[in-house]
Parts: C-alpha cells; sequence; structure tokens
C-alpha cells in the first residue's frame, strides 16, 4: 500500500502496475530523447531522421500523456470507489457493532435478570431450608421433651418397681407373709382354672387340720387338698452356697424342709373315706420345682410314694385344668338324668306336632276341595250367564208370551 496526497494506492492492482509500466516507458522515452539529443550534436547527418523519428516518438509520448490522464482518471475512480467500500465496510462493521453490541447488552441483561431470579429462588429455599430446619429443630426437642418425660415416668416405674421388689423380699424374708404369698398365689391360680362352687379355700377338715384348698372332685378320686410350701431360706442358701461344704449343708437342709413338708401333708390331709388318696404340694417358685427335679429327685420319688404330688405354677394350672375336664364330666353325668327326661318331654311335643301337622293336612286338603268346587260353580254360573247375554229380548213379540222359555226350566234342562 502506498498513500499519495491523501490517496492510497495497491501495489497489486492491475491498474497501477499499468500505470507504472507507463510511467517506466515515458521514463525510458525521456532517457533515449536526451541521448538522441546528445547524439544529434555529434552526427548532423542524422538529424532528419532523427527529427522524423523525435516527431513520431513526441506523438507516442503524447499518446503516453493521454494514457496516463486516463490512468489518473481511472486510479481516482479507483480510489474514489476504494473510499466508498471503505465507507460501506466501516457503516456495516459498525452496524454489526452496534447490533453486537445491543445482543451483549441483551444478554447481560438477561444474565442479570437469570442471577437475579437463581439468587432470589436461593434466598427462598434457604429460607425455607432454614423454616424446615426450625421446624425440625421444634420437633425434635419436642419429642426429646416427650421422650424425657416417657424416661422420667419409667425412672418413676422403676423406683416403684425397686419398692415393690423390696416389699417383696420384705415378704419373703418372713415365714408368716411367704405363705401369704404362696396362698395368694395358689387363690389367683385357682379361680382362674376352676368354678367358684368346685373349690374352698382353708377348709377345715374332719381332724381339725385346715388345708389352704380343697378342690371338690367325685368319687372317685375324691376330694383333693392342695397345700403351699415355700421352702426359700434352704433354697437361697443352696444358691449363696461358695464352698462345696457349704452346697452339702444347704442341700441337706433342703432335703430336710422337703421331707417335713411331704410328711406333714401326707399326716395332714390324707384322710380314708373323706378325702382323695392323693395330694399337692404347691411350691409358688419355679425355680425351687426345678432345682428339686434337676438335683433332688429322690425327693420327687418320696413324694410319689406318699402320695404327695409337688406342683409348681405351671404344674398346677395343668392339672387343675384336668380336674376341670373332670368335674365337668361328672356333672354332665349327674345332669344325665334330667336331660333324658327333658328328651322324652321333647319327643313327645314332636309326636304332638306331627299329629296336628297332619290334622292341618286334612284341613288344607278338605280347604283346597272346597275351592275347587267354588271354582266349578262359578264356571258353570259364568257359561250359564253368557248364554242369558246372548240371547235376544227385542225379536220377541209382546203378545206372544207362550214363546218365550222359562228361565228356570232353561236352566234345568242345561
Amino acid at each position: 500500500m502506498i498513500e499519495f496526497q491523501g490517496y492510497t494506492v495497491a501495489l497489486d492492482d492491475p491498474l497501477v502496475i499499468a500505470a507504472l509500466a507507463g510511467a517506466g516507458a515515458v521514463l525510458l522515452i525521456l532517457i533515449l530523447l536526451v541521448l538522441a539529443i546528445r547524439a544529434a550534436g555529434r552526427s548532423a547527418r542524422m538529424a532528419a531522421p532523427l527529427a522524423q523519428q523525435l516527431a513520431t516518438l513526441g506523438g507516442h509520448v503524447q499518446q503516453l500523456g493521454y494514457g496516463q490522464e486516463q490512468l489518473r482518471g481511472g486510479l481516482q475512480m479507483v480510489s474514489d470507489t476504494q473510499a466508498n467500500a471503505q465507507a460501506q465496510v466501516i457503516q456495516t462493521v459498525e452496524s454489526r457493532l452496534a447490533s453486537v453490541q445491543q445482543q451483549m447488552n441483551d444478554r447481560l441483561a438477561e444474565n442479570a435478570m437469570k442471577s437475579a431470579r437463581a439468587l432470589s429462588e436461593m434466598q427462598e429455599r434457604m429460607r425455607e431450608t432454614l423454616h424446615g430446619s426450625s421446624k425440625q429443630t421444634t420437633t425434635s426437642l419436642t419429642q426429646l421433651q416427650e421422650r424425657l418425660a416417657t424416661i422420667d415416668k419409667a425412672q418413676e416405674n422403676i423406683t416403684r418397681l425397686s419398692g415393690d421388689v423390696l416389699s417383696l423380699q420384705d415378704i419373703l424374708s418372713n415365714k408368716q407373709t411367704r405363705g401369704a404369698f404362696g396362698e395368694i398365689q395358689l387363690h389367683d391360680i385357682v379361680s382362674k382354672a376352676l368354678p367358684a362352687d368346685s373349690y374352698a379355700l382353708q377348709a377345715t377338715l374332719s381332724n381339725g387340720k385346715r388345708v389352704d384348698c380343697l378342690i371338690h372332685l367325685p368319687n372317685p378320686p375324691g376330694p383333693i387338698a392342695i397345700d403351699a410350701k415355700f421352702p426359700l431360706e434352704a433354697y437361697e442358701a443352696l444358691r449363696r452356697a461358695g464352698t462345696e461344704r457349704e452346697a452339702a449343708e444347704a442341700a441337706k437342709a433342703l432335703r430336710v424342709a422337703i421331707r417335713k413338708h411331704i410328711s406333714d401333708i401326707a399326716e395332714r390331709y390324707l384322710i380314708e373315706g373323706e378325702t382323695a388318696d392323693g395330694a399337692l404340694m404347691f411350691l409358688p417358685s419355679e425355680a425351687v420345682y426345678a432345682e428339686l427335679h434337676a438335683n433332688f429327685p429322690e425327693l420327687v420319688r418320696e413324694g410319689f410314694a406318699k402320695r404327695v404330688w409337688i406342683v409348681s405354677p405351671t404344674t398346677c394350672m395343668a392339672t387343675l385344668n384336668t380336674m376341670r375336664a373332670i368335674l365337668k364330666d361328672a356333672r354332665m353325668r349327674e345332669q344325665a338324668g334330667a336331660i333324658r327326661g327333658t328328651l322324652k318331654l321333647l319327643h313327645r311335643d314332636v309326636e304332638l306336632v306331627v299329629e296336628r301337622v297332619g290334622k292341618l293336612n286334612t284341613h288344607f286338603a278338605q280347604a283346597r276341595k272346597d275351592v275347587e268346587d267354588i271354582n266349578t260353580a262359578a264356571e258353570r254360573a259364568g257359561k250359564r250367564a253368557t248364554r242369558l247375554d246372548n240371547f235376544d229380548f227385542e225379536e220377541l213379540a209382546p203378545d206372544a208370551p207362550g214363546n218365550i222359555v222359562p228361565l228356570g226350566k232353561h236352566e234345568q234342562g242345561s
């Protein structure tokens, strides 16, 4: 690119190349002219041909001047065209820049709106999250307070239970209260297993002895006595034994206590002709019962030999359920006569019902026959009424009564 007096000329333009070529040719011609003039001074003989050549050369120079003027006009046109194109390019670029700037402004505004919207949504979510967290915290605190209240109640129950355990220990530490505890437990089991009229508590026998519970079973086997015993001291001593000697002494004490209870029950509550030939010794502790059957089977066999059966709360309930079945069977046998009498009366009532049903069937048959006769008479009367309705009374002469057939005779003839 070459700037010349405010114009910009591109060297790769064909017109510029042509102009440069013309200028070079003019310069060459001028050089040749100078050389020719110098040569004219040397040789005058060659002046005429040289003048003629110069005239020709002047014509060519004039043509080159015209060409140069045309070249200048073309260059001016090219410059104007390039200026216009540059102005259009600048205008187009400016318009595109304005459009791009407008698009950028729109996008910036849209991004700003999106950012503001996202920020608002984020603030709303944070507010909801904070509200939810506050609500959850409040709920958790409420649940914590409820659980603390439940724990307080459980603590109160534990305290009360501890007091009950201490009271139970106080009860079990005394023989009289321990006996009352066994009697209460026996009464609770018996009352749940048997009807109220099938047993008696603290019943007095003919020998003056009082039994804790007497089951009124029919003969055989007869009333069965149940007495509650609780050898707790010997059992606890056996549990607390730390040496073999202490364990042997505690086992000996437990054997003595159990044998004494078995002997007392056999002597006091087995009365021939009044009670059954066996009695029950109720142990209100499953642990003592399991200890006897696991480590002292000879005591259980001695009880069998003396017809005293040792029972725990569980086995006592099973035994009482068996007694309940026996009582039910006995009461069924007692009521068998009344049941047979009631069945005879029921059979007589059924016979009377059958007889009355037969009579009622006879009445129904007679009524059915009467209804059929009534239907037959009604049909006959309907047919006669139809015949009467078909008579043409207007055709009969009023002065010829002899031609009229009497209705009564006609009915008899029909």
